[in-house]
């Protein structure tokens, strides 16, 4: 496409004061981390419906605050990139697929055993491509469920590529809270996909009965440090692995067997069954320690 003009065309930018102000990703987080738990429990029943089998094991890591720039710094080959909107105003997210999962799959579909190209090309074939508008539907189907509150929010493919820059999803400065996707099935390699939302785009959804609060004086209440609440004591749980294993693995178990551990880089902490916290695990006296690096 030919220029027209030598400067580049303005988006429109609306005040905040007509708008509210926007909710902070610290108030997101825990919201993306509820709709990764429902997320979890819908999707396998959409993947099973592409694979023809029993639905996977899907499992959604801590959201992790990013920028487009971050994502493209992460992958290191060939990636599809899927621009997905939500409700009337099409609000962006980003589906995120790298290429060696997409060939395994498509490998699958057609009687293989899941065989990666080797070089990989560097382009999808009509036939990923065809999976992948699979997939993304998949995706789309089951957010429109999740993002459904008084009304339905439908959500819908719109576009992919496999670049970021001629796909432009949203600012390449925007903040972004990506969810990983880890997904296995019976017989075949786990492979990943990644979900990346704008603080812009979540606040509407996840946050939608949002309203300014209204200043009134209100009767002093007892902080966490005064009494009676001070000598409360909680149980605090550090979650350091959380690997959901199919009842056919675990029955096979035998002693020698290693089980890989994948441990999470944000560590959350959990009181009262909710996530308070996240931190990273490391080394305190000769002990093991969880540095707090986020606090909800």
């Amino acid at each position: 496409m030919n220029a027209t003009s030598d400067t580049a065309p303005v988006k429109a930018k609306h005040a905040t004061e007509l708008l509210g102000k926007a909710p902070s990703i610290d108030e997101l987080v825990p919201a993306l981390s509820f709709l990764g738990e429902r997320l979890v429990r819908i999707l396998p029943g959409e993947l099973a419906r592409i694979s023809g089998g029993d639905p996977p094991v899907v499992r959604a890591g801590m959201p992790m605050d990013t920028t487009l720039g971050g994502i493209q710094s992460e992958l290191e080959t060939l990636a599809a990139h899927a621009l997905l909107g939500a409700g009337p105003k099409n609000l962006p997210l980003l589906a995120t697929f790298e290429a060696a999962p997409v060939f395994r799959l498509v490998d699958r579909a057609f009687g293989g055993n899941g065989v990666v190209p080797d070089p990989l090309p560097d382009r999808f074939p009509v036939s990923a491509e065809l999976l992948l508008a699979r997939i993304e539907g998949a995706i789309a189907a089951t957010l429109s469920q999740l993002f459904s509150h008084e009304t339905a929010t439908l959500v819908r493919p719109l576009r992919r590529d496999t670049s970021l820059r001629q796909l432009d999803p949203f600012d390449m400065r925007a903040d972004l809270l990506q969810l990983s996707l880890d997904i296995e099935e019976a017989g075949a390699e786990p492979w990943t996909l990644s979900l990346a939302f704008p603080v812009t785009t979540l606040g509407p959804l996840l946050l939608p009965q949002r309203k300014p609060a209204r200043a009134r004086a209100a009767p002093r209440k007892a902080g966490p440090t005064e009494e009676p609440f001070a000598s409360l004591l909680l149980e605090l749980t550090a979650v350091l692995v959380d690997m959901p294993m199919p009842m056919r693995r675990l029955s096979a178990l035998r002693p020698g067997d290693v089980i890989p551990v994948p441990v999470s880089r944000a560590v959350p902490l959990m009181a009262g069954g909710q996530i308070i916290a996240t931190g990273t695990v490391g080394e305190l006296d000769d002990m093991v320690a969880v540095q707090v690096g986020q606090a909800f």
